[in-house]
């Protein structure tokens, strides 16, 4: 496997674009995007877990029925959440789409993110689809990403290329997330492309084990949101034999897919607002992989771990905390605890209790801008990562006058 250029127009027979069309206030800036396959392909979606959905979500659920799609269409600046007319803007903006495409409105992914409660016409849409139908390209990836951006400071994108039965089979995504990340699907909207031939239960059964040990590890701030949404489309113009089972292909799709998505996890994760470092907290050890899961996403969701981070205090009785209150079944006599990054590797807990260590080697550790809390819990195989950032005086920053 490699990774390659590209993001959702790397695998084969797609094309992406971005540009304004006047939702967002700053005109120098790109507000929809869209992403089409040249060929119907295999579709499937995960969507966020909050009690309140953005109308978007409903229209798509709807349209992914038979799974399968051919376009995706994505606007920021506004969520079309809590909106009484939030259902008509997105099935017109499907509508408007599936048109300009000349494609089934049935067959059209539609997304927004952005600020939730805030009115919305389908003005902007008219105006700005037929715009982006015609500025479609293999090199539209980059003007897609900043589409989607709202907090974002980074556009998001990764692509992987890997074979197949001997056919070079590419995935590739983009996604934005920055602030109301938490575990269980945060404020992230990822969408995912490859030239995979592969059945749609094949196809979702990949994408939700990968989210569940991917996205739905990530935390930011606590803050699940309401339009969260992973979409990938498969049109298999790859040439390899359709996947109908879990397979050896199946394995080396499952593969792709996962590395494609871990790698706009730490993006998301470094990312965060107001963020200076990306934390990976691996556990490894308990006795079933929910076991590490549950551990790791309870540390990297700790706002005590997470401000110490900010200071490069090795303060690991904060890792210990975390695990204590996790809810894991776990025997704290056999934690040990390892700080880790580019300038080194320091441990810290031996058997749950503290060891003498060099403070001045942990801060120059802790100082830079991606750290590993390496976590052994027990002595099994299984493992878990959780992905996250430190907590700033930035995010507060961010937050105050996020909506004015």
């Amino acid at each position: 496997m490699k990774y390659v250029d590209g993001g959702v127009c790397a695998a084969k027979g797609f094309t992406a674009a971005g540009t304004h069309c006047g939702i967002r206030k700053n005109r120098t800036k790109n507000d929809i995007s869209l992403i089409f396959s040249e060929r119907r392909a295999s579709a499937c979606a995960v969507y966020t877990q909050n009690l309140v959905k953005g109308a978007p979500i409903e229209v798509t659920r709807k349209h992914l029925e038979d799974g399968c799609a051919q376009a995706v269409i994505v606007n920021s600046g506004n969520a079309n959440t809590c909106n009484a007319n939030g259902v008509y803007i997105a099935e017109e903006t499907a509508k408007l789409t599936s048109k300009a495409l000349g494609i089934k409105t049935e067959d059209v992914i539609v997304a927004s993110t952005g600020v939730i409660g805030q009115q919305m016409t389908i003005d902007p849409f008219a105006a700005g689809i037929p715009v982006l139908v015609k500025l479609l390209s293999k090199d539209g990836c980059d003007d897609a990403t900043e589409g989607i951006m709202t907090t974002d400071t980074v556009k998001k994108q990764v692509a992987v290329e890997f074979e197949i039965e001997g056919k070079k089979v590419r995935v590739g995504g983009i996604a934005k997330g920055s602030g109301m990340i938490h575990p269980n699907m945060a404020t992230m909207l990822v969408f995912i492309t490859t030239d995979c031939a592969i059945v749609p239960a094949m196809l979702q059964s990949a994408l939700s084990d990968c989210v569940r040990k991917t996205f739905n590890m990530i935390s930011v701030d606590g803050d699940t949101s309401t339009n969260d949404m992973v979409s990938v489309l498969a049109n298999g113009l790859a040439g390899n034999e359709l996947i109908t089972w879990k397979n050896d292909s199946y394995d080396a799709f499952y593969k792709g897919l996962y590395a494609v998505m871990e790698g706009l996890c730490r993006k998301i994760a470094k990312d965060g607002e107001g963020a200076t470092k990306l934390i990976v907290c691996n556990v490894k050890g308990g006795k079933d992989y929910e076991t590490c899961a549950i551990c790791a996403k309870s540390v990297i969701s700790s706002s005590l771990l997470k401000a110490a981070m900010f200071g490069a205090d090795a303060n690991w009785g904060r890792v210990l905390c975390a695990l204590g209150y996790s809810g894991a079944d776990i025997d704290v006599t056999k934690v040990s605890i390892a700080f880790e990054s580019s300038a080194g590797r320091i441990n810290v807990c031996k058997d749950g209790f503290g060891i003498d260590f060099s403070e001045d080697n942990a801060k120059k550790i802790l100082t830079e801008n991606e750290i590993l809390i390496d976590i052994t819990v027990g002595d099994s195989d299984f493992s878990a990562k959780a992905f996250g950032c430190d907590l700033t005086y930035d995010y507060v920053r961010i937050n105050g006058d996020y909506r004015t």
